[in-house]
């Protein structure tokens, strides 16, 4: 059993507090990392305040996480002490489904084991996550993470990077095709890097003006603002697909009218409630609406290959672990472009 220091949540309401814990020793196929950061992603915050239910307390959160391999287990074949290695949203799934035979584990039949605020597969064992100093983590959950990369920029790749890569490797963006961005946050701004990495024609769809400079400067060719009515007639009809990113409450009818002949939206973002869906815009141009949930450990290594080759990362401000309250309600505000990443060095 290793002590590991961690700021973690006692219940729904209060603010997150130094936290320290044991960690398992590692079984034979474990790999042990030094978390060197960990991204702060909004459904943390979802989480710590119980806002999808059945949240599991002391919690600590945190499932973009980034380190060193400081030991291993007499099984483990795919790491070495010294190497540079990544944990995202699951630490284990049932290994026996259709989903995780076909590497999505992440749609796992009996559910995949998130990283925190869940039961290992021993039913037993409260899983923690990365707001802490080390990990445990079975090898065949753990990512390899190249060395030509900015290693801070890099966590947020392990839940935002994957959840817009996955969706649009999925529908197939390639050359040619007109993509558009709703919202331009921790996953927009992603999403959008990777559109423009796949040769679309990208838009950046969005209600703040503000948001212009940067979506151009991420590579976007165009800034449809949804509040001017005139703009948003001139896009109807024009996508073949939407990257739908928001996470506050909206009219997804807003946006599907932008979708030509047998466009996709793709929904990532996680609202408090239903939106709004007219038949009449699912009806003209054969239009479909797309969920997906981050993606299986093949997939996110793949991404995170790709984003080596292609030198993407996340654009980030580092925190030290003792803002994290502050960071939450910057969160809410939007306050940030456009990840929070802990500095672990911060709890040593």
């Amino acid at each position: 059993m290793s002590d590991t220091k961690a700021f973690a949540a006692h219940d729904p309401t209060s603010k997150l507090v130094p936290f320290s814990f044991n960690r398992r020793d590692p079984r034979p196929n474990d790999v042990v990392i030094d978390i060197l950061y960990c991204g702060v992603c909004h459904s943390d915050l979802h989480q710590v305040r119980d806002e999808w239910g059945g949240s599991i307390y002391p919690m600590v959160p945190g499932h973009e996480i980034v380190g060193r391999v400081t030991a291993i287990g007499g099984g483990v074949k795919k790491f070495k002490v010294g190497d540079l290695a990544g944990v995202g949203v699951l630490i284990d799934s049932c290994r026996k489904c259709n989903p995780c035979k076909e590497g999505l584990e992440n749609y796992c039949v009996e559910g995949m084991t998130g990283t925190y605020n869940a039961y290992e597969r021993d039913g037993k064992t409260l899983a923690q996550g990365g707001y802490s100093t080390m990990i445990v983590t079975d090898e065949n959950y753990v990512l390899h993470i190249s060395d030509k990369l900015d290693l801070k920029a890099v966590a947020p790749l392990l839940c935002a990077g994957i959840t817009t890569y996955s969706p649009l490797r999925y529908v197939g963006v390639e050359p040619g095709m007109k993509v558009g961005v709703v919202g331009l946050g921790g996953l927009g701004h992603l999403g959008l890097k990777f559109a423009v990495s796949f040769g679309a024609e990208v838009s950046l769809i969005t209600t703040s003006s503000s948001k212009e400079a940067d979506a151009l400067r991420l590579g976007a060719q165009h800034v449809v603002l949804s509040t001017d009515k005139a703009m948003m007639k001139k896009y109807d009809s024009y996508f073949d697909v939407l990257l739908n990113t928001l996470s506050a409450n909206h009219a997804y009818s807003t946006y599907l009218r932008l979708l030509g002949l047998n466009g996709t939206m793709i929904n990532v973002g996680l609202p408090n409630a239903a939106g709004e869906v007219q038949p009449f815009a699912l009806l003209k141009n054969r239009r479909r609406m797309l969920g997906s949930g981050v993606g299986g450990i093949k997939e996110t290594q793949e991404m995170l290959d790709y984003c080596a080759e292609k030198n993407i990362v996340a654009d980030v401000e580092v925190i030290p672990m003792q803002q994290i309250n502050e960071a939450y309600e910057r969160m809410l505000k939007s306050d940030v472009r456009y990840r929070f990443v802990i500095d672990l060095k911060s709890l040593k």
